[in-house]
């Protein structure tokens, strides 16, 4: 069983930064491929950045060079970086830890709202 716990969402103006953060549990925090998903109101959940155990990223296009992913394994967290902030980007964002093959968990969700 693997809790996450994500914080750092709030309201800010277009243009602006956030970053969030995603406390996790258990001991094997080091192996988890951990990302952030973010899901706007009726709209699907989709991937924002992922990070693996060995630290490679990947970032979906709409915020490649703006987001950045990052992750400390000694405090078991990982964080998402957000700049130059634009209304789009309004959505409940989500930590994911994956596991195994088949298994992942999911925080929360901190809700982020970009004013224009």
């Amino acid at each position: 069983q693997v809790q996450l716990a994500e914080s750092g969402g709030g309201l800010v103006q277009a243009g602006g930064s956030l970053r969030l953060s995603c406390a996790a549990s258990g001991s094997r925090f080091s192996i988890y491929a951990m990302a952030w998903y973010r899901q706007a109101p009726g709209k699907q959940r989709e991937l924002v950045a992922a990070i693996t155990s060995g630290g490679s990223t990947n970032y979906a296009d709409s915020v490649k060079g703006r987001f950045t992913i990052s992750r400390d394994n000694a405090k078991k967290q990982v964080y998402l970086q957000m700049n130059s902030l634009k209304p789009e980007d309004t959505a409940v964002y989500y930590c994911n830890a994956q596991v195994a093959l088949m298994s992942s968990y999911w925080g929360q969700g901190t809700q982020v709202t970009v004013s224009s």
